[in-house]
């Protein structure tokens, strides 16, 4: 075969080979024969992708970082009928009303009534406008008697006034209009059977109209400026001839400048004092004008007081006044002192209610008037206040006073069963204390005590002046129902003067012996407007004297009734 054949045989041969390839894949299909009478459909089951075990292996075990292909999220709509408000504006808030509650009963008036042993009886009242604290009303009235076992140990005292307040813009007005009366025997005598006196004891009545009246400036954030005005009036009698009458007057004014407080505090006090034997004018007029400094770390006032008696007896004293405090830890403790001097009136109705069993003429001495008003010549005192915590306050203080002419009682030479009055200078040195302790409203104690030493120039005792004495009051509300209370009183033995008959004989000094006295009481709300109360007082039954010849009943209890109203 020639070569020029061969392209001509390739060709032919490769167009063989494609037909019989061709006859190759061809196939033969045989029809299949549906069956007559019957309806066939072919149903394919899709069923959700569950991987198993085994298709762990198709996952790789790092990531291909080279693809790029997106992944898109299948999105469903809802479409909402619903208009779009465009408004840009905030809308105003409903107010959702409140369902209606039950007015509160009123409380505001207040009636007590009790009974005890030693023929006891006890009454108060309260009547009061209402509940607006801007303009308030009222009256008042109250009674307590009682009768020891003694011969004539009987007590009465009643008490009633009425009162208003008013609170405007700028000021607030307050005032009150009371008597009180005070009424018992001179029932003092010797428990000595042979040295029997008073065997006929006498009464003694006290009775004091007093009125008041009170101006304050309403305190204003912006205030620079500060003032106050009080008037204070009242006349005594008692059941003899014995009479007196004051009016006092006084205020103050205060103005900010920069850091520092200027103002002045004032007082004209005049009082007429009248007896069998005596009149007398005892009036003073006091001025203390003072600037105060205040820095982050301190607090200083420096000052002078100024004193004018006038009257009987007429002087005129000028004592420095300096007081100072320090916070050495921010609201727990402050450093304090001072250094100032006074003069502190000597009344007729000061002493009756500290000892009501007064002779007559106190003020009285032979033939010329015997009236001293006490003067401090000098108040110098310092200590530490604080707090630790917001219920716990605390005050440690000592101090050293020069006194002129302090008073102190002294039983009469002629009639034992009354008290005299006599001056003396003295010097006196001290500490005193005090812790307050308040747990929310369920729990409040105070505890107070004082040590006095007192150093005198003619008397050999400060009479009837304690060393030492403590007072502890405490209160305790267990439920909402039942509160008690409870409240001690501790004072050391005491020193009497004791004058003989004869002058000739020189008076003897008694030691009155020291004493504790415990009371307590509770309140039961029965209910809502009716309380039941119980008082104990004197729970030890000691039957002490704080003044010589003159027991205290033993123990006495007082139960009762209260009703608001």
């Amino acid at each position: 075969m020639k070569f020029k054949y061969i392209p001509y045989t390739l060709t032919l041969s490769a167009l063989l080979l494609s037909a019989a390839s061709y006859a190759q894949n061809k196939t033969t299909e045989k029809k299949e024969e549906k069956p007559s009478g019957a309806l066939t459909e072919e149903i394919v089951v899709e069923r959700p992708y569950k991987p198993v075990l085994a298709d762990a292996a198709k996952i790789r075990r790092s990531p291909d970082l080279n693809s790029t292909k997106a992944f898109k999220t299948r999105l469903n709509y809802s479409i909402l009928d619903k208009k779009l408000e465009l408004n840009s504006d905030i809308r105003q808030l409903q107010a959702q009303s409140l369902s209606q509650q039950p007015a509160a009963p009123l409380k505001n008036n207040y009636a007590k009534v009790g009974f005890g042993n030693f023929s006891t009886g006890l009454a108060e009242l309260y009547l009061n406008t209402g509940p607006d604290e801007a303009l308030q009303a009222g009256f008042f009235v109250k009674h307590l008697n009682q009768e020891g076992d003694l011969n004539k140990q009987e007590f009465s005292q009643q008490e009633i006034g009425v009162f208003g307040k008013s609170i405007m813009d700028e000021i607030t007005l307050n005032g009150e209009l009371g008597f009180d009366r005070f009424s018992s025997f001179f029932y003092g005598s010797n428990p000595d059977t042979s040295l029997q006196f008073n065997q006929n004891p006498l009464k003694q009545r006290f009775g004091t109209i007093t009125l008041k009246g009170e101006l304050i400036k309403n305190f204003a954030q912006d205030a620079t400026s500060d003032y106050a005005l009080k008037a204070d009036a009242y006349l005594l009698s008692d059941k003899f001839d014995a009479k007196e009458n004051s009016i006092a007057l006084s205020g103050f004014f205060n103005k900010e400048w920069k850091q520092f407080n200027i103002g002045v505090n004032t007082s004209a006090d005049f009082t007429q004092t009248k007896d069998s034997l005596y009149s007398i004018g005892n009036h003073i007029f006091r001025a203390n004008p003072y600037i105060k400094i205040q820095g982050a770390a301190y607090k200083l006032s420096i000052g002078v007081n100024l004193v004018e008696q006038f009257g009987d007896r007429s002087s005129f004293s000028l004592f420095p006044t300096i007081t100072a405090e320090i916070p050495i830890v921010p609201e727990f403790a402050t450093l304090f002192g001072g250094y100032t001097g006074n003069v502190n009136k000597s009344s007729l109705r000061d002493f009756s209610k500290e000892n009501p069993y007064l002779n007559s003429n106190i003020f009285f001495n032979g033939s010329v008037s015997a009236i001293q008003n006490e003067q401090e010549n000098s108040y110098i005192y310092g200590g530490i206040k604080g707090n630790a915590g917001a219920g716990f306050g605390y005050k440690a203080m000592l101090f050293y006073k020069d006194l002129d002419n302090m008073p102190l009682f002294v039983n009469n030479r002629l009639r034992a069963e009354r008290f005299d009055l006599i001056f003396d200078n003295a010097k006196v040195t001290g500490l005193e204390g005090e812790i307050n302790v308040k747990v929310s409203e369920a729990f409040s104690w105070l505890g107070k005590v004082n040590i006095d030493n007192y150093s005198m120039d003619t008397q050999e005792k400060a009479w009837f002046k304690p060393g030492f004495r403590l007072f502890s009051d405490a209160r305790l509300t267990i439920n909402k129902k039942l509160t008690i209370d409870g409240e001690l009183v501790l004072n050391d033995e005491r020193s009497a003067l004791l004058y003989n008959s004869d002058p000739a004989i020189a008076p003897s000094i008694v030691k009155l012996k020291s004493y504790v006295d415990f009371s307590a009481g509770a309140e039961y709300l029965y209910k809502e407007k009716v309380g039941i109360f119980l008082r104990v007082n004197n729970i030890f039954g000691s039957e002490y004297e704080k003044y010589l010849y003159y027991p205290k009943v033993g123990l006495n209890i007082i139960g009762g009734l209260n009703y608001s109203f």
